[in-house]
């Protein structure tokens, strides 16, 4: 009797054993994909950061773009005052105009193309936000997945350790008077 309890209790340590090396290998593989998360979290949030930064210096570039065009257009302005004023200096004042007209058009057109540039940063910034709006809910499903899979885990295990000891109240009543 006791032999069989010896084998018994042998292979019962050998199939627990096997149960230990497969749940460190479930344990180590969950960890590895959380640190791969976090990993990937850390990367989105670095580069939401430099966008943000991106960002804020095409804001400061185009306000002083805004700034300059006031200037220009103060100065347009200031010589088409000038100009009536001073009957005089008609010629003169009238090329100075010529060339701010032309200082004035190159920057309305440099405005256009900075408001087409500006318009393909917000689309590429849109799909920027649209691609980590997709990978935040793709960790958030992870997470669920695997806060499931644990939750699952936990009352296997505990329904585990319930069925054991339950085993043992039964087999201790028996076990006592054979010794």
């Amino acid at each position: 009797m006791t032999r069989i309890l010896t084998i018994f209790n042998l292979v019962g340590v050998i199939v627990l054993a096997g149960l230990c090396a497969a749940q460190w290998k479930v344990n180590r593989q969950v960890n590895q994909e959380a640190i791969a998360s976090e990993q990937v979290r850390i990367a989105q949030v670095g580069k939401l950061a430099d966008d943000n930064r991106t960002i804020a210096g095409y804001a400061a570039d185009l306000e002083e773009l805004r700034q300059r065009l006031t200037a220009s257009e103060a100065a347009l302005k200031e010589t088409g005052d000038k100009l009536a004023d001073k009957t005089v200096e008609f010629n003169h004042l009238q090329a100075e105009r010529d060339q701010i007209a032309a200082e004035r058009d190159e920057l309305k057109g440099a405005l256009e193309k900075w408001i087409v540039a500006v318009a393909a940063r917000d689309a590429a910034l849109k799909q920027a936000d649209e691609q980590i709006a997709k990978v935040v809910a793709d960790r958030n499903t992870a997470v669920m997945q695997f806060n499931d899979l644990a939750r699952k885990y936990n009352g296997i295990v505990k329904e585990l350790n319930d069925e054991r000891a339950r085993e043992r109240a039964a087999t201790q009543p028996a076990a006592g008077p054979a010794n």
